[in-house]
């Protein structure tokens, strides 16, 4: 059974994944709203590490759910980058025409 520690790094991870998928769907709304919820996941992963420790295991494990999620973070940069391209152009001419 893993700690508690662990299922939030977990369910981390599985945000991650799920933001991967998203973004592989050009779903970039649903992606925001992962987003979301893993920024909620590690505000409560901070609070319950407070005064806990993790075992020998338990911290091998977390460091390779933490490079898959590293993983999935750069695959997810790597698919954003045109669509915030398109969106900095779009803000660019838009201010312009405000002007």
């Amino acid at each position: 059974m893993n700690s508690p520690l662990l299922n939030y790094y977990e369910a981390i991870e599985k945000a991650s994944a799920d933001m991967l998928d998203a973004a592989r769907a050009g779903n970039w709304d649903h992606v925001i709203k992962l987003e979301s919820a893993c920024v909620l996941l590690i505000s409560q992963l901070k609070n319950a590490a407070r005064g806990q420790g993790l075992s020998g295991d338990e911290t091998q494990l977390k460091s390779r759910i933490m490079k898959r999620v590293l993983v999935n973070d750069a695959e997810i940069r790597h698919l954003a980058e045109p669509w915030l391209e398109d969106l900095d152009q779009r803000m660019g001419n838009r201010s312009k025409t405000l002007h």
